[in-house]
């Protein structure tokens, strides 16, 4: 079992960066999907999140209007992208998959916003 998160990256203000995150070894159409970040002395907090069939999706306040989350269950991927980046953006981005009391955990990608 594995989701391997990638496109983390450095880049200015006002950039765009996409994330994807690649499940393997379970059934991932059927998890739902989040996207978190830890920035350096925080904690993890939510970012963004959608359902198995993309029916339904969540945002944190703090993202709306530039990050967009989508799936590719045919490509067992998650994807997040990221618009207008601000340098309060910089952090580790991880994925997580979710059904019932299983979870799944991939080892984040950085994205550092800065001049």
């Amino acid at each position: 079992v594995q989701l391997v998160e990638s496109g983390g990256d450095t880049v200015q203000p006002g950039g765009s960066l996409r994330l994807s995150c690649v499940a393997s070894g379970f059934t991932f159409s059927i998890y739902t999907v989040s996207w978190y970040r830890q920035a350096p002395g925080k904690e993890r907090v939510l970012v963004a999140t959608i359902v198995r069939d993309g029916g339904s999706i969540n945002y944190a306040d703090s993202v709306k209007g530039r990050f967009t989350i989508s799936r590719d269950n045919a490509k067992n991927t998650v994807y997040l992208q990221m618009n207008s980046l601000k340098p309060e953006d910089t952090a580790v981005y991880y994925c997580k998959a979710v059904r019932i009391l299983t979870t799944y955990w991939g080892q984040g990608t950085q994205v550092t916003v800065s001049t």
